[in-house]
Protein backbone atom coordinates (compact mmCIF):
# COMPACT_ATOMS: atom_id res chain seq x y z
CA UNK A 1 0.00 0.00 0.00
CA UNK A 2 2.62 2.32 1.11
CA UNK A 3 4.44 1.88 -2.49
CA UNK A 4 1.20 2.55 -4.34
CA UNK A 5 1.38 5.68 -2.59
CA UNK A 6 4.74 6.33 -3.23
CA UNK A 7 3.95 5.59 -6.73
CA UNK A 8 0.83 8.17 -6.86
CA UNK A 9 3.02 10.62 -5.20
CA UNK A 10 5.51 10.50 -7.58
CA UNK A 11 2.93 10.59 -10.99
CA UNK A 12 1.61 13.97 -9.26
CA UNK A 13 5.02 14.95 -9.13
CA UNK A 14 6.25 14.08 -12.06
CA UNK A 15 2.86 15.10 -13.63
CA UNK A 16 3.57 19.09 -12.55
CA UNK A 17 6.67 18.75 -14.91
CA UNK A 18 5.09 16.99 -17.72
CA UNK A 19 4.45 18.54 -21.22
CA UNK A 20 1.52 16.83 -21.41
CA UNK A 21 -1.62 16.66 -19.17
CA UNK A 22 -2.77 13.19 -21.31
CA UNK A 23 0.65 11.20 -19.82
CA UNK A 24 0.14 12.58 -16.33
CA UNK A 25 -3.09 11.45 -16.38
CA UNK A 26 -2.68 8.20 -18.32
CA UNK A 27 0.32 7.59 -15.68
CA UNK A 28 -2.45 8.18 -12.58
CA UNK A 29 -4.88 5.89 -13.99
CA UNK A 30 -2.86 3.06 -14.72
CA UNK A 31 -2.08 3.25 -11.22
CA UNK A 32 -5.36 3.52 -9.85
CA UNK A 33 -6.42 0.71 -12.03
CA UNK A 34 -3.41 -1.62 -11.29
CA UNK A 35 -3.61 -0.76 -7.47
CA UNK A 36 -8.14 -0.20 -6.87
CA UNK A 37 -7.18 -0.39 -3.21
CA UNK A 38 -5.81 2.76 -3.35
CA UNK A 39 -8.83 4.40 -4.09
CA UNK A 40 -11.44 2.44 -1.79
CA UNK A 41 -8.73 2.84 1.09
CA UNK A 42 -9.08 6.85 0.80
CA UNK A 43 -13.03 6.78 0.44
CA UNK A 44 -12.86 4.24 3.40
CA UNK A 45 -11.06 6.80 5.77
CA UNK A 46 -12.98 9.98 4.29
CA UNK A 47 -17.03 8.70 4.02
CA UNK A 48 -18.27 12.15 4.72
CA UNK A 49 -16.29 14.24 2.59
CA UNK A 50 -16.52 11.59 -0.78
CA UNK A 51 -20.42 11.67 -0.42
CA UNK A 52 -20.55 15.14 -0.26
CA UNK A 53 -18.28 15.54 -3.05
CA UNK A 54 -20.14 12.86 -4.93
CA UNK A 55 -23.63 15.16 -4.03
CA UNK A 56 -21.88 18.40 -5.21
CA UNK A 57 -21.02 16.73 -8.72
CA UNK A 58 -24.66 14.89 -8.93
CA UNK A 59 -26.43 18.50 -8.40
CA UNK A 60 -23.07 20.32 -11.15
CA UNK A 61 -24.53 17.77 -13.33
CA UNK A 62 -27.76 18.41 -13.14
CA UNK A 63 -27.76 22.04 -13.48
CA UNK A 64 -25.48 21.73 -16.82
CA UNK A 65 -27.81 19.11 -18.36
CA UNK A 66 -30.52 21.87 -17.43
CA UNK A 67 -28.59 24.13 -19.08
CA UNK A 68 -27.96 22.52 -21.72
CA UNK A 69 -31.51 21.28 -22.51
CA UNK A 70 -32.76 24.64 -22.02
CA UNK A 71 -30.18 25.95 -24.62
CA UNK A 72 -31.21 23.05 -27.11
CA UNK A 73 -34.78 23.99 -26.53
CA UNK A 74 -34.21 27.80 -27.18
CA UNK A 75 -32.43 27.20 -30.77
CA UNK A 76 -34.95 24.59 -31.36
CA UNK A 77 -37.94 27.76 -30.94
CA UNK A 78 -35.79 30.14 -32.57
CA UNK A 79 -35.97 27.63 -35.61
CA UNK A 80 -39.48 27.56 -35.44
CA UNK A 81 -40.08 31.19 -34.86
CA UNK A 82 -38.02 31.51 -38.60
CA UNK A 83 -39.00 28.28 -39.83
CA UNK A 84 -42.75 27.48 -38.96
CA UNK A 85 -44.24 24.09 -39.09
CA UNK A 86 -47.14 23.49 -41.44
CA UNK A 87 -50.01 21.78 -40.41
CA UNK A 88 -52.74 20.51 -42.89
CA UNK A 89 -56.23 22.22 -42.15
CA UNK A 90 -58.38 20.23 -44.82
CA UNK A 91 -61.43 21.84 -46.08
CA UNK A 92 -64.03 20.20 -44.08
CA UNK A 93 -61.81 20.53 -40.64
CA UNK A 94 -64.02 21.60 -37.45
CA UNK A 95 -62.77 25.10 -36.55
CA UNK A 96 -63.38 25.83 -33.03
CA UNK A 97 -63.52 29.73 -32.58
CA UNK A 98 -62.93 32.23 -35.21
CA UNK A 99 -62.23 30.05 -38.85
CA UNK A 100 -59.83 32.22 -40.30
CA UNK A 101 -58.49 33.86 -37.12
CA UNK A 102 -54.66 35.07 -36.63
CA UNK A 103 -53.90 32.70 -34.13
CA UNK A 104 -54.16 29.21 -35.17
CA UNK A 105 -53.42 26.64 -32.56
CA UNK A 106 -53.46 22.91 -33.42
CA UNK A 107 -53.77 20.01 -30.80
CA UNK A 108 -52.82 16.14 -31.22
CA UNK A 109 -54.71 14.60 -28.71
CA UNK A 110 -55.68 11.59 -27.27
CA UNK A 111 -58.67 11.06 -25.29
CA UNK A 112 -57.70 9.20 -23.18
CA UNK A 113 -54.70 10.87 -21.83
CA UNK A 114 -54.91 13.05 -18.43
CA UNK A 115 -52.57 15.78 -19.50
CA UNK A 116 -54.81 16.32 -22.90
CA UNK A 117 -57.54 16.90 -20.20
CA UNK A 118 -55.20 20.07 -18.86
CA UNK A 119 -54.35 20.99 -22.53
CA UNK A 120 -58.36 21.21 -23.33
CA UNK A 121 -58.40 23.84 -19.89
CA UNK A 122 -55.60 25.48 -21.38
CA UNK A 123 -57.36 25.75 -25.45
CA UNK A 124 -60.47 26.91 -23.64
CA UNK A 125 -58.84 29.69 -21.23
CA UNK A 126 -57.37 30.97 -24.72
CA UNK A 127 -60.01 30.44 -26.82
CA UNK A 128 -62.16 33.01 -24.36
CA UNK A 129 -59.49 35.72 -23.90
CA UNK A 130 -58.27 35.77 -27.33
CA UNK A 131 -62.22 35.36 -28.43
CA UNK A 132 -62.57 36.78 -32.02
CA UNK A 133 -58.35 36.63 -32.91
CA UNK A 134 -58.08 32.36 -32.42
CA UNK A 135 -58.90 29.18 -34.25
CA UNK A 136 -58.32 26.02 -32.60
CA UNK A 137 -57.99 22.22 -34.83
CA UNK A 138 -58.33 18.70 -33.15
CA UNK A 139 -56.01 16.62 -34.11
CA UNK A 140 -55.50 12.39 -33.20
CA UNK A 141 -53.27 11.29 -31.86
CA UNK A 142 -54.01 8.26 -29.87
CA UNK A 143 -51.47 6.36 -28.31
CA UNK A 144 -51.07 2.38 -28.43
CA UNK A 145 -50.82 1.93 -24.76
CA UNK A 146 -54.27 3.99 -24.27
CA UNK A 147 -57.03 0.86 -25.28
CA UNK A 148 -60.23 3.60 -25.55
CA UNK A 149 -57.72 6.03 -27.32
CA UNK A 150 -58.34 4.61 -31.00
CA UNK A 151 -61.83 3.81 -30.51
CA UNK A 152 -63.09 7.41 -28.93
CA UNK A 153 -61.11 8.67 -32.11
CA UNK A 154 -63.25 6.90 -34.50
CA UNK A 155 -66.38 8.13 -32.95
CA UNK A 156 -65.39 11.79 -32.73
CA UNK A 157 -64.80 11.33 -36.74
CA UNK A 158 -67.60 9.85 -37.10
CA UNK A 159 -69.89 12.06 -35.45
CA UNK A 160 -67.68 15.00 -37.17
CA UNK A 161 -69.85 13.32 -40.42
CA UNK A 162 -73.01 14.09 -39.07
CA UNK A 163 -72.04 17.50 -37.74
CA UNK A 164 -69.54 19.99 -35.70
CA UNK A 165 -71.65 20.41 -33.09
CA UNK A 166 -72.45 16.79 -32.06
CA UNK A 167 -68.43 16.20 -32.54
CA UNK A 168 -68.11 19.05 -30.20
CA UNK A 169 -70.41 18.26 -27.55
CA UNK A 170 -68.65 14.54 -27.93
CA UNK A 171 -65.18 15.86 -27.55
CA UNK A 172 -66.02 18.13 -24.45
CA UNK A 173 -67.60 15.53 -22.42
CA UNK A 174 -65.46 12.74 -22.79
CA UNK A 175 -62.77 15.07 -21.28
CA UNK A 176 -65.27 15.78 -18.81
CA UNK A 177 -65.53 12.28 -17.79
CA UNK A 178 -62.26 10.79 -18.66
CA UNK A 179 -62.37 8.01 -16.24
CA UNK A 180 -65.15 6.69 -17.94
CA UNK A 181 -63.60 5.51 -20.89
CA UNK A 182 -62.52 2.40 -18.90
CA UNK A 183 -66.04 1.18 -20.26
CA UNK A 184 -64.81 1.93 -23.67
CA UNK A 185 -67.00 1.62 -26.50
CA UNK A 186 -70.07 1.22 -23.73
CA UNK A 187 -69.61 4.40 -22.40
CA UNK A 188 -68.92 6.10 -26.18
CA UNK A 189 -72.17 4.64 -27.30
CA UNK A 190 -74.36 5.66 -24.91
CA UNK A 191 -72.67 9.42 -25.17
CA UNK A 192 -73.55 9.22 -28.69
CA UNK A 193 -76.83 8.12 -28.23
CA UNK A 194 -77.22 10.65 -25.41
CA UNK A 195 -76.17 13.63 -27.99
CA UNK A 196 -79.11 12.79 -30.23
CA UNK A 197 -76.45 10.54 -32.77
CA UNK A 198 -77.72 8.93 -35.69
CA UNK A 199 -76.76 5.45 -34.47
CA UNK A 200 -77.44 3.53 -37.46
CA UNK A 201 -74.91 5.59 -39.16
CA UNK A 202 -72.77 6.18 -36.87
CA UNK A 203 -72.12 2.25 -36.95
CA UNK A 204 -71.46 2.65 -40.27
CA UNK A 205 -68.85 5.48 -40.21
CA UNK A 206 -67.01 4.28 -37.58
CA UNK A 207 -65.29 1.67 -39.46
CA UNK A 208 -65.08 3.20 -42.50
CA UNK A 209 -62.36 4.21 -44.60
CA UNK A 210 -62.83 7.23 -44.45
CA UNK A 211 -62.58 7.36 -40.71
CA UNK A 212 -59.32 5.54 -40.22
CA UNK A 213 -57.46 7.56 -42.91
CA UNK A 214 -58.23 10.35 -41.38
CA UNK A 215 -56.83 10.13 -37.77
CA UNK A 216 -54.14 7.98 -39.86
CA UNK A 217 -53.02 11.31 -41.68
CA UNK A 218 -53.49 12.90 -38.55
CA UNK A 219 -50.63 10.07 -36.21
CA UNK A 220 -48.29 10.41 -39.42
CA UNK A 221 -48.40 14.53 -39.17
CA UNK A 222 -47.30 14.59 -35.97
CA UNK A 223 -44.59 11.84 -36.11
CA UNK A 224 -43.63 14.26 -38.80
CA UNK A 225 -43.55 17.02 -36.61
CA UNK A 226 -41.42 14.92 -33.61
CA UNK A 227 -44.70 14.83 -31.81
CA UNK A 228 -44.63 11.38 -29.63
CA UNK A 229 -46.15 12.14 -26.65
CA UNK A 230 -49.55 14.39 -26.16
CA UNK A 231 -50.48 16.55 -25.90
CA UNK A 232 -48.57 18.15 -28.87
CA UNK A 233 -49.46 21.70 -29.96
CA UNK A 234 -48.66 23.89 -32.72
CA UNK A 235 -49.16 27.71 -32.20
CA UNK A 236 -48.98 29.65 -35.14
CA UNK A 237 -46.75 26.75 -36.37
CA UNK A 238 -44.76 27.06 -33.52
CA UNK A 239 -44.37 23.38 -31.52
CA UNK A 240 -45.05 23.58 -27.58
CA UNK A 241 -44.73 19.83 -26.51
CA UNK A 242 -46.45 19.06 -23.33
CA UNK A 243 -49.62 20.55 -21.29
CA UNK A 244 -48.15 23.93 -20.30
CA UNK A 245 -50.42 26.71 -18.55
CA UNK A 246 -51.86 29.24 -21.22
CA UNK A 247 -48.99 31.80 -19.72
CA UNK A 248 -46.71 29.80 -22.03
CA UNK A 249 -49.02 30.11 -25.40
CA UNK A 250 -49.25 33.40 -24.39
CA UNK A 251 -45.54 34.17 -24.25
CA UNK A 252 -45.46 32.68 -28.01
CA UNK A 253 -48.14 34.89 -28.87
CA UNK A 254 -46.71 37.86 -27.49
CA UNK A 255 -42.83 37.26 -29.21
CA UNK A 256 -44.69 36.63 -32.78
CA UNK A 257 -46.42 40.31 -32.08
CA UNK A 258 -42.73 41.52 -31.43
CA UNK A 259 -41.02 39.83 -34.19
CA UNK A 260 -43.66 41.37 -36.76
CA UNK A 261 -45.47 37.73 -37.40
CA UNK A 262 -48.54 38.32 -35.84
CA UNK A 263 -51.01 40.98 -35.78
CA UNK A 264 -53.78 40.91 -33.39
Amino acid sequence: MKKSLIAISSILILGVSCTTQEKFEKRLTDTLESNPEILTKLIENNPDKFIIAFQNAARNGQQKLAQRKKLEEQKKLEASFNKPLIPVLRKDELIRGTRNAPITIVEYSDFECPFCSRGFSTVKTLLKKYEGKVQFVYKHLPLSFHPSAMIAAKYYEALRIQNDDLAIKFHDEIFKNQRKLKSGEKFLSALAKKLGADMKKLTKDINSKAVSDRIAADMKEAAKFGMSGTPGFLLNGVPIRGAYPASKFEEIISELKNRGKLKI
